[in-house]
Formats: structure tokens, C-alpha cells, sequence
């Protein structure tokens, strides 16, 4: 994870063309902000603003942008699983995550779905700024808060899909019995699910389970992405 240092006078030396930027955020506060932000810089423009994940695939097939800024939780899909689509389609999309998700797995997600960049929206304007000129020309930029955040979860322990799909439910209150009956699959399995998890996130109950898997940004209480993985089996 390399960081570099690109300062605006080489930008433009290198390249006049200004860094084409697609916008993928669903608050439109926060939209607005950074539009603000982008136009005060000559060598960035914003060609494109999406508010779900439907419209970010479709706004960069049509513009094709040099950096993209990807919130991870959107209404339809998550950022992850949106960046995964866009870069089976353009495996050289460069994206960013501007999120507020500040969980290990969070972080270990989106690199593994080929972000290239991690920022947590609290971040300066400038720091976003920098972030796309360096990603932009072919580096990555992982900031030392969220390098210190993977360091302090090293090695990853990984729930499976199926333990992260009952984890999900098991904090929306469900039994054993509950989830059984909406994954497919009988209450004995699921139990046996819910030990395997204990023993990996070394939880003492389903509670402390849940609360670890919250703050380590393995599971969300709003995600889209569960109730598709539910409906598929």
C-alpha cells in the first residue's frame, strides 16, 4: 500500500487533460459537497452523480471515468458489490470508497473487490482531493487510520457466507427455528452456525456476537445485499 506524493504543477505536466470524476453517493448533501469540492480544482471534473447502484453502472459505462467515489452503503446494492460489477466489466476502473464504514471487513472487502483507494467521509476536502490525483496515476491510497484498523484485526478471522448470512438475521432478532425456515434449512444447522461463529469472533453469546460483527463492519442491520442473498438461497 504505496503513498505518494503528486502535487497539483505535476499533474498538469503530465497530463492537461483534467481527471474525469463519476460521483456514487446517495445523500444529496453530501453530493453537493462534493460537487464544491471538485470545482474549485482545475484539473478535476464531475461528470456524472449516481444515487444507487443501478445508476453508477449505467453512468460509467456512458462516461467512462478516470476515478470513481463509492459510498458502500447505497438504497439498491452495496458499494462492494457494485464496484465488483463495474470492474468485471472494466477490470481497469479505478475506485475510491468515501464511506463511513470504518470496519475491518469493510476495508478488507473493498480492496478484495479492487478499490483502490479508502477514505472515511470525515476526512478533509483536501485529503479526497489527494486521493484522486494519486489513484488516478495508478497508485493506491489507504490511509494510516485505516492501514492502523486492518493491523489491529491481523490475521482476518473469515465468517463463511452462509455464518454471515445468520449473524445477519440473529441481529434482527430471529431464533434459531425463524432462520431455518427463511435459509432453508433446519434449526440444528443453523445452531451449529451460530457455535461456529461464537468460537471465531471468540463471542461469549449471540448479543456479544452481534455487537463484535457490528463494529468490525461484518454484518449491517441495512443491507440490500442480504435480502438477495436470502431470496437465492
Amino acid at each position: 500500500m504505496v503513498l505518494s506524493r503528486i502535487n497539483k504543477s505535476k499533474v498538469n505536466r503530465l497530463d492537461l487533460r483534467p481527471i474525469t470524476i463519476l460521483s456514487v453517493e446517495d445523500h444529496d448533501l453530501v453530493r453537493k459537497g462534493l460537487a464544491a469540492i471538485l470545482s474549485t480544482e482545475p484539473d478535476l471534473r464531475l461528470v456524472a452523480e449516481a444515487s444507487t447502484a443501478a445508476e453508477a453502472i449505467q453512468l460509467y459505462r456512458r462516461h467512462r471515468p478516470g476515478v470513481t467515489l463509492m459510498d458502500l452503503r447505497l438504497p439498491d446494492k452495496s458499494g462492494i458489490e457494485t464496484t465488483r460489477e463495474i470492474r468485471a466489466e472494466f477490470p481497469e476502473a479505478k475506485i475510491i470508497a468515501l464511506t463511513s464504514y470504518d470496519g475491518d471487513q469493510d476495508i478488507y472487502r473493498a480492496l478484495e473487490a479492487g478499490i483502490r483507494g479508502y477514505l472515511l467521509k470525515e476526512v478533509v476536502h483536501t485529503e479526497v482531493i489527494r486521493a484522486i490525483r494519486i489513484v488516478h496515476f495508478g497508485k493506491r491510497f489507504i490511509p494510516t487510520d485505516v492501514t492502523q484498523q486492518l493491523n489491529g484485526f491481523f490475521p482476518e478471522v473469515a465468517l463463511t457466507p452462509r455464518e454471515t448470512q445468520v449473524l445477519s438475521l440473529v441481529a434482527r432478532g430471529f431464533g434459531n427455528k425463524e432462520i431455518g425456515d427463511m435459509l432453508g434449512t433446519a434449526s440444528g444447522t443453523v445452531k451449529a452456525h451460530v457455535q461456529s461463529i461464537l468460537s471465531k469472533l471468540d463471542a461469549k453469546d449471540r448479543t456479544h456476537a452481534v455487537t463484535i460483527a457490528l463494529r468490525r463492519g461484518i454484518i449491517h442491520l441495512h443491507s440490500p445485499d442480504l435480502a438477495a442473498a436470502i431470496q437465492n438461497g
